[in-house]
């Protein structure tokens, strides 16, 4: 069974697993699977089961401006809009 990756080991990592992608950037897992589910946060699927895998730069960057949008008031569906016209 593979170790966990601490958080300076994560900090190096090009692709996070879900649960370390939160652990990065202190939210809790749910919160990256449902911005996940909702289509907000990229990723790639690896491995022989097809696992998801987040780019640690690309994907923090989007977190954080959902985030920042959702402490300005900004609704999840206003957020949807958002992101996808880019």
């Amino acid at each position: 069974m593979p170790t966990k990756r601490d958080l300076e080991q994560i900090r190096k990592q090009d692709f996070l697993k879900m649960s370390e992608l939160a652990e990065l950037n202190g939210v809790r897992y749910s919160t990256i699977k449902y911005y996940a589910e909702l289509g907000l946060l990229p990723f790639e699927q690896k491995g022989k089961r097809l696992a998801k895998y987040y780019p640690r730069i690309e994907a923090s960057q989007r977190l954080k401006a959902i985030l920042k949008l959702r402490e300005q008031g900004e609704t999840v569906p206003e957020i949807i809009n958002q992101f996808m016209k880019h």
